[in-house]
């Protein structure tokens, strides 16, 4: 059994801290002073003029790692997980001299460690900093190494962030060419975090046509936009179904709908995933389909997706 150090040590406290807590922190404002501080309009703007005067903090690149490529969504259940694992293993695919990392942002739902196989936990090294995971060449980091596989995630905004800065700070990647960082899905505490404490080279949207999802996910390129993160394109998931007796091509979301969102941002359309059975079976079996079927056309859609990532990362460093 692994020796728990001070620091992985002080991610378990938190998280038993939270969860013995649950209802005392869930609980509503406990006294006057709490809720007259919400309603009072003078207060409020006096408290907002201070933090602005503070200002935000400035970026501090991670040790050992080039560029940061974050994958995010406006919503869940849009594939995200599945496609920043895909596009990981596409990044080193497509050139094999690149180190590429994999940080699962996701506090509450981390999905990594199933999709990349990976289990147990991170060892530290002499510095004191966590030892990432690695299976099929990539190491990986998520919160879902530090805690029991079924247990929830009960925990407010400043544990969180504390979370969240120990995984950007506290971690040895070594030396990266790219990390790419499967962010939560919608615009929150994490997003902003990440974005305002850490350089990142660009995001990537993952969305479906449906006009739903469409909604989230330009909500998600604004919020990028708004921080001064560059929008590197979108992916459109889930574009289209083939029959695999007949190869009769069904589009169950919608047509096109990733498209038009791009053509609205003017951003660049990064590539179509289509909704196969083939993605859905190797990614529950913790075995991505970029490396259990390279050479199938959905490892193919990855591996073009990665590509145009890359023009893009160098279109903006020009």
């Amino acid at each position: 059994m692994v020796k728990l150090y001070d620091s992985y040590r002080n991610y378990l406290q938190i998280y038993k801290f939270a969860s013995d807590n649950i209802c005392r922190c869930l609980s509503p404002a406990r006294n006057k002073h709490e809720v007259r501080f919400k309603t009072s309009g003078a207060g409020l703007q006096e408290r907002q003029r201070h933090l602005m005067a503070r200002g935000l903090p400035k970026l501090k690149p991670i040790a050992g790692v080039k560029e940061v490529i974050v994958v995010a969504s406006g919503k869940g259940g849009v594939g995200k997980s599945t496609t920043a694992v895909n596009l990981a293993l596409g990044l080193m695919a497509n050139d094999q001299s690149k180190s590429v990392g994999l940080l699962d942002a996701d506090v509450y739902g981390p999905s990594i460690p199933k999709l990349m196989n990976l289990k147990g936990n991170p060892e530290l090294t002499d510095n004191n900093l966590i030892r990432p995971l690695v299976n099929f060449g990539i190491p990986c980091m998520s919160m879902g190494f530090l805690v029991e596989e079924v247990a929830p995630i009960i925990w407010r905004g400043l544990m969180v962030m504390s979370a969240i800065e120990k995984l950007l700070r506290q971690v040895d990647w070594g030396h990266l060419d790219y990390l790419v960082i499967d962010m939560p899905p919608g615009t929150g505490d994490v997003q902003l975090s990440i974005t305002q404490n850490i350089p990142i080279a660009g995001a990537v949207i993952v969305s479906t046509p449906q006009d739903i999802a469409l909604l989230d996910a330009r909500r998600g390129a604004e919020m990028f936009r708004k921080v001064n993160v560059p929008v590197l394109g979108l992916v459109q998931n889930m574009s289209v179904f083939q029959c695999p007796k007949c190869n009769h091509q069904t589009h169950i979301f919608g047509s096109d709908g990733a498209k038009k969102l791009a053509q609205t941002l003017k951003v660049e359309m990064l590539g179509d995933i289509p909704l196969h059975l083939n993605i859905r079976e190797t990614s529950d079996k913790g075995q991505p389909v970029v490396v259990s079927s390279p050479d199938s056309p959905e490892a193919l859609a990855y591996r073009n997706v990665a590509a145009a990532v890359i023009r893009r990362l160098a279109e903006l460093s020009r």
